[in-house]
């Protein structure tokens, strides 16, 4: 057996058992997954036990609400940062104000979303508030069970516009990083040009 002092000094190539996900269309199936099953069976067992109500209001609330709550912290937390590189939250100073904080990948990152996945997440973010805005019209008439399509409506349209708020603020600094760089391409070259008309 070798001692740790005569052991080979091993290169580690982190990132590149990865590189089988770069290859494929859904580099995440499992998050793609989970995208998804949250708010299909949120909606699924809300239209079923709406119609038919053998399993009681109460039941029915607390598993579509356990789904929401699932699907909210799963789409926040966990699908938004692996399938488009998108992450919101908000942080509470000491003073007590809230700022709302929207993060997005780099441009220039390694990983880049693929279209598949960029596809099923915008989809499965965009599709359930007008789904759960249908059904707040649709149990209009029975006040039971209106409450769960608005905690569905409220839940999903969050997580929406906390994501299309970081799309729009990637755009936003993406131009204004470009514009910098221009900025700084021309001082460069104005410099440059002073620099040689000097000598």
């Amino acid at each position: 057996m070798a001692s740790l002092d005569n052991a080979e000094d091993i290169a580690l190539d982190f990132g590149a058992e990865d590189e089988w996900r770069k290859q494929r269309s859904v580099r995440y199936p499992l998050a793609a997954v989970f995208h998804l099953l949250f708010k299909i069976f949120a909606l699924f067992f809300f239209i079923l036990f709406n119609f038919q109500p053998f399993l009681g209001f109460i039941s029915t609330f607390v598993l579509v609400v356990l789904l929401l709550a699932l699907d909210f912290w799963t789409v926040k937390n966990i699908t938004g940062r692996l399938l488009v590189g998108l992450r919101w939250w908000n942080h509470v100073d000491e003073d007590g104000s809230s700022h709302w904080v929207f993060e997005s990948r780099k441009a220039g990152s390694k990983t880049q979303e693929t279209s598949t996945e960029s596809r099923i997440f915008w989809l499965g973010l965009v599709i359930p508030p007008i789904l759960w805005f249908i059904l707040v019209f649709s149990t209009m008439f029975n006040p039971t069970w209106l409450l769960i399509p608005i905690l569905g409506l409220s839940l999903s349209f969050s997580n929406l516009y906390g994501y299309l708020r970081c799309k729009a603020g990637a755009k936003q600094q993406l131009s204004s990083f470009a514009t910098q760089f221009l900025g700084q391409q021309l001082m460069m070259k104005a410099s440059n040009d002073m620099f040689s008309q000097a000598q």
